[in-house]
């Protein structure tokens, strides 16, 4: 296991000034899996000054002093080095109160949320593992170091890294483990809003993210309390033989892992038990539910501090999921002129995606909406119009022809919808010759 460059110098700077140094953490398990570690951090027995004493002739930013770390930039690239320490008293179920240096890696590595992050590796590829770490990745087990209530009471957090590392590794929860995020799920309620959505968006692109969902509906619930409706919610229709929520896991899992798509699938039903009617012969329906879903998802959306793009993003494809797009040229070019290219394509993701969660002998849509993808891919290929910035003539034209005000606009619109709709070639004198003839 090769470490780059820049770590092997700055574990090499540590022990030749006598001190010990290993990278630590998440990149030690990405390297026993096979994986390139998105980032490197280092722990020493180096105590702040002597680490910067040690990094003479770098830049060294003291970012963290009072907890022990360091930045040091190695040809450009920031590298944080963190001594040993013990952490005491969390009373705000997320940061220590108190933080004190150790000399002994063991008592550092006993500070760790899970097993598989509690690992060291020294330059020369030696794994310093105390609470059986690799056997862990091994069994492909989530699995507290330690005490799990006294894990996540530290920091209830780690309540949601470990759902998300059991959806994005594909691992299973020990069963411990698993029985202290199911009691402890409230401490979420202390976790501000934007850790929260940073590792829900990360879980819900995970491989196993429709087991996490199943398993674990009540702390998705103690997140977002507009979902326990949906959980156990019976359709009653023979489109759907699962309950709300299973077909929303079902339909997470399904779509592609993009945080938009799966935000969507995961909101898009999410207003349903809100609209439920049933006919005399017990058939339900859900008349009105994306509207009442997109309206559930922008105060949950609020709450949670998403960036505006993304809210943006999810909330027309909530509103839009269950709109059919007709298999014809000028249709899906009225959409594209309304929403554009990249929000279309989503939508046929999503709508596969909701199509793959129902009863299994209806889903027969898949094979519609390859045809409406393919249709759509033959518009852009054949470089349709379908935008008034790709129609031939344009305002000025207009205006040379005596046009004024709001009359401009009207007629580009008019000439716009006769080359939608194949009735006109998009060609500047054809069109002009329509305006002049008006």
């Amino acid at each position: 296991m090769n470490l780059s460059p820049t770590a092997q110098k700055a574990i090499n700077t540590l022990e030749q000034a006598g001190f010990e140094a290993f990278i630590v953490g998440g990149s030690v398990r990405d390297l026993l899996m096979g994986k390139p570690p998105k980032d490197i951090d280092i722990t020493t027995n180096a105590l702040p000054a002597q680490t910067k004493e040690a990094f003479q002739g770098f830049t060294v930013i003291e970012t963290g002093l009072k907890h022990g770390t360091v930045t040091v930039l190695i040809e450009g690239e920031p590298v944080e080095i963190t001594t040993y320490r013990i952490e005491s008293d969390y009373s705000d179920n997320r940061h220590p109160d108190s933080v004190a240096f150790t000399q002994n890696l063991r008592e550092d590595l006993a500070r760790r949320d899970f097993t598989i992050n509690a690992l060291a590796m020294d330059s020369k590829g030696t794994v310093q593992d105390f609470f059986g770490g690799r056997e862990d990745i091994a069994a492909g087990l989530i699995r507290c170091v330690g005490d799990a209530d006294e894990r996540f009471n530290e920091d209830g957090l780690r309540i949601l890294r470990g759902l998300r590392f059991a959806s994005v590794l594909g691992f299973s929860i020990d069963s411990r483990t698993a029985e202290a995020i199911h009691k402890n799920r409230d401490l979420l309620k202390n976790i501000s809003a934007e850790r929260v959505f940073a590792e829900l968006s990360k879980a819900i692109c995970g491989v196993n993210i429709e087991a996490v969902l199943k398993e674990y509906n009540d702390v998705f619930v103690a997140i977002i309390p507009e979902f326990k409706p949906a959980v156990g919610f019976l359709q009653h229709n023979k489109h759907h033989c699962f309950d709300v929520w299973e077909h929303t896991a079902r339909a997470v899992h399904s779509a592609p892992a993009e945080p938009v798509i799966r935000w969507a699938a995961l909101l898009h039903d999410i207003g349903k038990p809100y609209c439920f009617t049933q006919e005399e012969n017990g058939t339900g329906h859900f008349y009105g539910h994306p509207r009442k879903s997109k309206e559930l998802s922008a105060d949950i959306m609020e709450r949670l501090k998403f960036d505006s793009a993304t809210r943006d993003k999810v909330l027309l494809l909530v509103a839009l999921h269950d709109n059919p797009i007709p298999n014809e040229k000028p249709a899906i070019k009225r959409f594209l002129n309304k929403h554009g290219k990249e929000t279309m394509k989503e939508l046929l993701s999503l709508q596969h995606a909701d199509n793959l969660a129902q009863a299994p002998a209806y889903r027969g849509r898949q094979a519609e909406l390859d045809s409406i993808e393919h249709t759509l891919e033959e518009v852009i290929a054949e470089e349709s119009c379908f935008s008034l910035k790709q129609l031939a003539v344009n305002g000025n034209d207009l205006i040379q022809l005596g046009l004024k005000g709001t009359e401009i606009g009207e007629a580009l619109n008019q000439l716009l919808e006769l080359v939608i709709e194949g009735a006109v070639e998009n060609d500047r004198d054809v069109l002009l010759e329509l305006v002049k003839a008006e």
